[in-house]
């Protein structure tokens, strides 16, 4: 199995620099593709240029610009035409299938933060000695690199990826290893209810309290946003000091926000993988549920619209993002596959509807957001948990029918 390992980085002074200037001249060498791929179909009768003409190219490249682009790896560059390559054949996928294409795009220096070295050794080397103190990373054209190891990096190191985020720098490796034995059998078994006042609840009556880390970073993130505002827009080369200051802090805030639901997530998905054989949750269709209300107009007055609920949907997708379930269920999965866990995605329709006990459903079962009442036998419980139950009994009866 490929095992991702992500580091922080201690470059010098000398070492950011050299880093930065490699993320340019790697954009640069990015957006000059991008640009012939664009004039040969336009200008030469719908010529398409591939990887492999580009590729051909960056030997004579290198050679007319030794100072910015023969410094680097040569399997780096390769990466970097790889990736616009992918680029096109996902917009000519989207194409075909009838998606919105999206074609590529040019690379602001801001908006190209990582290089890849598809091969260790290659451009690249990650030297990690067991009782060497001090970690470091090779970089052609930067130097050995410490790096913040903070476990260890088990199996044989495949790939390297630098990457900038805000003024942090990482280095991002995969490792081949072996498939790691399964944790030790629980017998025991779980559904989950996720939700927005509770993360989410357990068939067994547990309760995960929702952080909400995006609300708590809400007025510290809007008074950055309001210094930001008062600065007029200009060109990245014309801001001044106290601009890119102001920039610099409300990325700050969300990528604190960001590495909390990821902590978040990681240590929620781990307590359930450790405790349970068998995971099971609701198959959500996150995308379509943060789609916005379509509009009602007026039949009465021809360009007036009704009141759709709007502004509540708004309200109610902001606490879904702010949550993290596709982020929370992908880590799931991972970790579930990583310890011999089975995890099983159910249809969530009805779930919180139908009675545990006797199986009536009905909407007017659950007349508040977290009660549930059965018309039909009386049972009464708090709706996630009920839910949790539903889910349960349906992963199982899923399960049952398809046996590993």
């Amino acid at each position: 199995m490929i095992r991702a390992y992500k580091f922080l980085m201690r470059p010098t002074v000398g070492q950011t620099a050299a880093l930065g200037e490699m993320l340019r001249d790697h954009c640069s060498l990015y957006n000059g593709a991008l640009q012939e791929r664009r004039d040969a179909y336009r200008h030469a009768s719908k010529t398409s240029i591939k990887y492999g003409q580009q590729s051909a190219q960056l030997k004579d490249i290198r050679a007319f610009d030794p100072e910015r682009q023969g410094r680097w790896s040569f399997s780096s560059q390769q990466a970097t035409l790889r990736r616009l390559d992918k680029a096109f054949a996902a917009f000519f996928r989207r194409v075909k299938s009838g998606e919105k294409p999206g074609y590529p795009r040019f690379r602001g220096v801001n908006w190209f933060d990582t290089v890849d070295f598809p091969k260790d050794g290659d451009g690249c080397r990650w030297d990690s000695t067991p009782h060497d103190p001090v970690i470091r990373v090779r970089l052609q054209g930067v130097g050995h690199v410490k790096v913040n190891q903070h476990r260890a990096v088990t199996g044989k190191v495949k790939t390297v990826s630098v990457k900038r985020e805000g003024r942090r720098w990482y280095v991002i490796l995969t490792a081949e290893q072996e498939q790691p034995e399964p944790l030790p059998a629980t017998d025991s078994v779980v559904g989950i209810d996720m939700g927005i006042v509770n993360f989410l609840a357990d068939s067994g009556g547990g309760f995960v309290p929702n952080p909400r880390h995006g609300r708590h970073a809400a007025a510290k993130l809007e008074a950055a946003q309001q210094d930001l505002a008062r600065f007029p827009r200009v060109r990245r080369d014309k801001r001044t000091a106290n601009h890119q200051r102001a920039v610099q802090r409300v990325a700050d805030l969300h990528r604190k926000v960001r590495r909390q639901r990821l902590d978040h997530a990681h240590k929620t998905a781990l307590n359930l993988v450790r405790e349970h054989d068998c995971i099971a949750h609701e198959d959500l269709k996150i995308r379509n549920m943060l789609k916005s209300p379509a509009p009602k107009p007026d039949p009465e007055q021809p360009g007036s619209f009704l009141p759709n609920g709007a502004a509540a949907k708004a309200g109610l997708n902001h606490s879904i993002s702010d949550a993290g379930w596709g982020v929370f269920l992908t880590i799931l999965h991972a970790k579930a596959a990583s310890a011999g866990r089975e995890v099983i995605a159910v249809d969530p329709r009805n779930t919180s509807r139908t009675c545990p006990e006797c199986g009536h459903i009905s909407a007017e079962n659950r007349p508040t957001q977290e009660k549930f009442h059965c018309q039909s036998c009386g049972h009464q419980a708090h709706a996630d948990i009920v839910g949790a139950l539903n889910v349960l009994r349906a992963g199982l009866v899923r399960r049952d029918a398809n046996p590993a």
